[in-house]
C-alpha cells in the first residue's frame, strides 16, 4: 500500500531529479555501467521496484541476462571488466557510507578507470 504519492505532493522536485538523470545520461559514462550501478545500488537498498525497473531498462539497452544475474556477486564474476568492477566497488562503498568513509585505495582504484568528471557523474548516478 502506498502511503504517500510523493510525486503528486512535490512535482517540482521530481522535475529536478529528471533533469539530473538527463545530465548523467549525457555524460561519457557507458550506459551499461550506469545500468549496472543503478541495479547494484537498488539491490543494496532493498528496493524490489527499483531492481525490477533497472533490470528492464538494462535489457532494453541490450545488457546480457547473465550479467544482470551476476551483479549481486559482481566481485566473484568473470563477466565484468576492471572498469565495471571499479564502478561497482564504488557503488558498494558510496551506498553504504553509514558503515564508514570510502577508503583511499578504493578511490584510487576508481581513478584508474574514470576521469574526475566521470567520477562525479558516477557518484551522482549512485545518489539518484
Amino acid at each position: 500500500m502506498q502511503k504517500l504519492n510523493f510525486y503528486a505532493q512535490f512535482p517540482e522536485a521530481f522535475k529536478k531529479l529528471g533533469e539530473i538523470e538527463a545530465l548523467t545520461k549525457q555524460s561519457t559514462l557507458s550506459p551499461l555501467i550506469i545500468h549496472l550501478v543503478k541495479l547494484r545500488a537498488s539491490q543494496i537498498n532493498g528496493c524490489a521496484f527499483c531492481v525490477d525497473m533497472h533490470v528492464k531498462e538494462a535489457r532494453l539497452d541490450k545488457e546480457k541476462e547473465l550479467r544482470l544475474h551476476h551483479v549481486a556477486v559482481w566481485w566473484e564474476s568473470p563477466l565484468f571488466s576492471a572498469q565495471e568492477k571499479a564502478a561497482l566497488l564504488w557503488t558498494e562503498n558510496v551506498t553504504r557510507l553509514s558503515q564508514g568513509p570510502v577508503k583511499d585505495e578504493i578511490f584510487a582504484q576508481l581513478r584508474k578507470h574514470f576521469s574526475e568528471k566521470e567520477m562525479a557523474a558516477l557518484t551522482m548516478v549512485i545518489a539518484m
